[in-house]
């Protein structure tokens, strides 16, 4: 928790290493993931760098290796993953690698166009099988009526002489194979072209076919058509050109035709023996391929990184030592220098790697050591703005106050229980979850919240059990402290009648004295007046909370301003800050508790004990009427001390506004003033304490430069700002937490609503009818309480408190205008597959 307070202590550290054994330590540093390097070429083309090459032939390796995987994937092969971490190969080993993915893509693409080729060979023989036996059946079953459909088609005039009859009449004809939707165009363009000078008959292939090229079925047709004349023959050739409609040559004689529908068998037999023989190949490589194919992903991508690494250092002017500078946690140190030891080791260098802690004014990066406990909710601090270097973190208090904050809106135990064992699944089940891959955005992210959806289920059935709220339905555990009396609001005028909406009243007889040891006494479920109630007392409770939180933020600011030694702030802003908030709202706290302790509804008249807020208005107005009775004191010397608290609360105002900027030119003026008096009279010449000389020049343009950087308008500026924002933002960030409240509200009472608009249907009903309309009522119910009271509910309860925490929390201590820690980590690295 200590780390977490407070970011790591960061270190810029630079690097001397042998060119030998650069690749060897850096391999080591990125497998330890504590080192952020920087970049020494940023003037430098990626494209000019030393190691680009490397980077090129790394990028065509996983290129290579993309397109295993795809091949694997298309073939629904699993890839085995153990969960090895193999080390970074040597450099050594790329020409291994390279060679093995470059024999695996050129067989594959072999492979694959041996198979293609294959494929269409047997896609055409299939549809010449199927040509010649539709044309087969043309011929046999309709020759006469072809030849007569034919011949009165084309406009043959029957009643010529008998003897011009006796000639032959030479019809010519073509046959292939279409698709079936380009049918209908298909037969409209031969009839235009042609002027219905010729005859077509099609029949539908039953089974569809494979396309060789991507492999989708497609619903093909057979066709032939009839013709005279090479005119006509070279127009019909040209539409089917136009259809993409493939011909094929069929024989005009039967027996040629059944000679070459045996030989097209046959070869079809032959290439399914070859295609199996040539799938079960590429099936045995694919399978080998893909056992090894995550750890080549993790050693390619490893080489990458190192030598991308690389081309950020220097190289100094003998070409024989890479310079490196890097940030680094300081407690990480000892662990630098033992990787840099075994990467020398490892690449066999005699020179050991240098080093040195560098001193400079750069503000480090922001890095804070979490767990998968902590990450959760430090995400949700970063989401508003990375922390400045050392600055406050807010996420540990966060952990508590996040999800309290939550279940005060949401407080219901029967939705919290389903929230928290929802929760409480997916950490129990965290292991098998997390090899879980690809189950979409919306996952990923309860799955990385689920110790928070643990903790708001959990708070959420604390604050239901002190609401007494379970399913908009309340327990009686511990006994009501109401009991039914003749002056009970229960009965009707003459008391023979049951009211449907109770009045309570503690001033009546019905109300025994005792307090419900936990949470709200049950019987306030059945109350009419039970909204006013409630209301009142969650009303106060956010009022309370807000201004607690809003307080504690406040005074983590002295965190800061005692850690960076603003000596100056904890006087100029944290004072009058904590008594402006403090004489103002603060005392609005003090007075619920007082009114809680003091005013009972039993001993005194309710209705005229002093109101809250007409109070608060008379605090800054003045005035104290005496009537009516809400307007009175609480206490006496009030008006005196409400009085003293608004003077202590307008005084605090120039106090932000006005005492900083001139304390801080003041400081200015004389730090010029003692540089001015240090000249000497004589020769104009400064001589400081350790025997230098410093020449007028030089100190006068020293005093310019403090007159530059000390600008009191911009400091007035600010001042201004920051005074009006915490001023305003007081007030309308304690109006902000009522949102505690009415959120509450709102949930209870749609509870309330599903309950009596669904499940009171199925109770008001007796017999078999009400038990089988409760079972479908009950569906309904519980559909609409998951979809709407606990996810649309649960995320506008979970985004208000994120507000809540970025805004009016965060605000009193918080600046968030640091940038964060990247380190060099194989392992975050090896989370995201890149697309280079």
């Amino acid at each position: 928790m200590g780390s977490l307070f407070r970011s790591e202590e960061m270190s810029l550290c630079q690097l001397f290493l042998q060119s030998e054994a650069a690749y060897a330590c850096v391999s080591e540093l990125g497998e330890l993931g504590v080192v952020q390097f920087r970049d020494l070429n940023p003037d430098v083309n990626a494209f000019q760098r030393k190691f680009v090459n490397e980077v090129r032939r790394c990028a065509e390796m996983e290129r290579k290796l993309r397109f295993l995987e795809k091949e694997i994937k298309k073939d629904e092969i699993p890839t085995l993953d153990a969960g090895d971490n193999p080390d970074a190969p040597a450099p050594r080993e790329m020409i291994d690698l390279e060679a093995t993915f470059e024999k695996l893509e050129n067989e594959m693409k072999e492979v694959n166009a041996n198979a293609e080729a294959l494929k269409r060979n047997f896609l055409e023989l299939t549809e010449l099988k199927h040509i010649l036996r539709k044309t087969q059946n043309f011929f046999e079953e309709e020759e006469h009526s072809i030849v007569d459909d034919a011949q009165h088609a084309l406009g043959v005039d029957d009643s010529r002489p008998i003897a011009s009859q006796a000639q032959p009449l030479q019809l010519g004809f073509v046959a292939g194979v279409i698709l079936r939707e380009r049918i209908p165009a298909f037969e409209r363009m031969l009839w235009r072209v042609c002027r219905g000078n010729v005859f077509l008959k099609q029949a539908e292939i039953e089974s569809p076919l494979e396309d060789p090229v991507t492999g989708d079925q497609v619903n093909k047709s057979v066709f032939i058509i009839f013709f005279q004349g090479d005119q006509l023959k070279s127009r019909v050739k040209k539409i089917c050109e136009g259809f993409r409609a493939t011909l094929y040559p069929c024989p005009e004689t039967p027996a040629e035709r059944r000679e070459m529908a045996i030989g097209v068998m046959t070869r079809i037999e032959d290439l399914n023996t070859v295609l199996g023989q040539t799938q079960d190949h590429r099936h045995r490589v694919l399978v080998a391929a893909a056992k090894n194919i995550t750890v080549w992903f993790i050693k390619v991508r490893k080489i990458k990184a190192i030598y991308h690494t690389l081309n950020l250092f220097n190289l100094d002017v003998t070409s024989k030592c890479l310079i490196a500078e890097c940030w680094a946690p300081v407690v990480e140190l000892d662990k630098i220098q033992l990787g840099l030891r075994r990467g020398t080791e490892r690449s066999g260098s005699s020179v050991p790697s240098v080093l040195n802690r560098m001193e400079t004014s750069e503000e480090p990066p922001t890095y804070f050591k979490t767990n998968k406990f902590t990450s959760a909710f430090q995400a949700i601090i970063n989401a508003y703005g990375m922390a400045n270097y050392r600055e406050v973190n807010p996420a540990p208090y966060a952990i508590i106050t996040f999800p309290f904050l939550f279940s005060v809106m949401f407080g219901d135990a029967g939705h919290g229980l389903i929230m928290f064992l929802f929760g409480l699944w997916m950490v129990v089940r965290e292991k098998q979850l997390l090899t879980v891959k690809d189950a979409g955005e919306i996952w990923d992210t309860f799955f990385g919240g689920r110790y928070i959806i643990l903790l708001m289920g959990l708070f959420s059935i604390y604050s239901g059990l002190l609401y007494n709220d379970a399913f908009s339905k309340s327990f009686n555990i511990f006994g009501s402290s109401w009991r039914v009396t003749d002056d009970f609001p229960i009965y009707g005028p003459n008391k023979s009648t049951i009211i449907s909406h109770i009045q309570l009243s503690p001033n009546s007889t019905a109300f025994q004295g005792d307090v419900y040891p936990f949470g709200l006494d049950p019987v306030w479920q059945l109350s009419g007046n039970k909204i006013a109630y409630t209301n009142s007392y969650k009303m106060k409770l956010s009022i309370i909370l807000g201004v607690s939180q809003m307080l504690f933020g406040v005074i983590l600011s002295t965190f800061n301003h005692r850690y960076f030694k603003n000596t100056l702030n904890l006087f100029c802003e944290f004072l009058p800050q904590v008594l402006f908030l403090l004489c103002m709202f603060g005392y609005l706290v003090m007075l619920v508790f007082y009114k809680w302790i003091y005013f009972s509804a039993i001993e005194r008249n309710s209705n005229c004990a002093p109101s809250l807020l007409i109070g608060l208005i008379n605090m800054f107005l003045f005035t104290y009427p005496k009537a009516p009775c809400s307007s009175h004191t609480f206490y006496p010397g009030q008006q005196a001390v409400q009085t003293l608290l608004v003077v202590m609360a307008v005084l605090c105002l120039p106090w932000m506004l006005l005492v900083k900027p001139f304390i801080l030119r003041w400081q200015a003026q004389r730090k010029i003033g003692d540089r001015a008096r240090q000249l000497s009279v004589n020769s104009g010449d400064l001589v400081i304490e350790d025997g230098d000389v410093i020449h007028h020049d030089a100190i006068v343009a020293r005093i310019d430069k403090d007159k530059e950087e000390f600008q009191f308008g911009e400091v007035m500026i600010h001042s201004a700002i920051h005074t009006i924002e915490y001023c305003l933002g007081t007030i309308s960030h304690t109006a902000s937490y009522l949102r505690l409240w009415a959120l509450s509200l709102a949930h209870a009472q749609l509870s309330e609503v599903l309950w009596t608009m669904l499940f009171r249907i199925g109770l008001s009903m007796n017999g078999y009818h009400g038990s089988i309309i409760i079972a479908g009522v009950f569906f309904a119910w519980a559909c609409c309480t998951i979809g709407i009271l606990l996810l649309m509910e649960g995320l506008s309860a979970f985004l208000h408190t994120l507000r809540l925490h970025w805004v009016e929390f965060q605000s009193k201590f918080y600046t968030g205008a640091g940038y964060a820690f990247q380190a060099f980590s194989f392992a975050q690295i090896m989370e995201f597959k890149t697309d280079d």
